[in-house]
């Protein structure tokens, strides 16, 4: 006879051997997307003040590209694989390809401030206007995606997808692109609102990994995963077949 289960109703007899064989390895994480969006947010930050026109002048790419590409690239690639060991594809997908992308504007840059590859031209500024052709339009199906995440990350990912495209048109319709100036200055702005909802975004996680319980609200659709003191995470999750592991973030 199978054994019963918590409501008293009784379990298959192979699903009752299964259990009373199983034991359970658990690899706790912490959420990768608070580090992948601190470090997005950070190099996006100083770039695009400068894309903005707040600072600097047609050198300060060479004095940022080491803080972009460690920052943004290092940091945002390394929470790229640790979202796929939590099995979230949308983190993995986005953390990856802009990581990837500080990595090779960080190369990019140490060629051009070594001698070995100069920035200018058309030629040199269409080819560099579609890296963020291709990066708005992949960051814009991640935006349709995290449409069923939460508010937060939406707006991240959607303001994220205009200012790359505001770039791409930039580098691609102006022979010399100049900082503070047409579609660049405008890109500047919206990415620095996306870096200003990142950084809101990867702090209401820690905040809530650290206190335990909502503190800042994420806009996510359920209503109590938006008040705060609410208690969201639950020790172990059934549903996606690993039983012991939390899926997500």
């Amino acid at each position: 006879m199978s054994p019963p289960t918590g409501n008293g109703a009784q379990l298959p007899t192979e699903i009752a051997e299964w259990r009373d064989r199983t034991r359970i390895f658990l690899r706790p994480i912490a959420a990768p997307s608070i580090l992948g969006l601190f470090g997005f947010a950070g190099a996006t930050f100083v770039v695009s003040a400068h894309l903005a026109g707040w600072y600097g002048d047609t050198t300060t790419p060479e004095y940022l590209f080491p803080f972009a590409a460690a920052f943004g690239g290092i940091a945002q690639f390394s929470a790229a694989m640790w979202a796929y060991i939590a099995r979230d594809g949308l983190a993995t997908a986005m953390h990856g390809m802009w990581g990837a992308f500080w990595i090779a504007f960080g190369v990019l840059f140490l060629l051009v401030t070594t001698g070995a590859l100069t920035l200018d031209g058309q030629a040199a500024f269409d080819a560099f206007g579609f890296w963020f052709f291709a990066l708005a339009a992949i960051t814009a199906i991640g935006a349709a995606a995290a449409m069923f995440e939460s508010l937060a990350l939406t707006i991240v990912l959607g303001s994220l997808a205009v200012g790359a495209a505001f770039l791409g048109i930039g580098y691609y319709t102006d022979a010399a692109p100049a900082a503070g100036e047409g579609w660049l200055a405008a890109g500047g702005w919206v990415l620095i609102g996306s870096a200003a909802a990142a950084a809101y975004t990867a702090g209401a996680m820690m905040l809530e990994g650290t206190a335990g319980r909502v503190v800042l609200p994420l806009g996510k659709y359920k209503r109590d995963a938006n008040i705060p003191g609410k208690q969201l995470t639950s020790a172990i999750e059934l549903e996606r077949g690993e039983v012991g592991v939390r899926q997500g973030q």
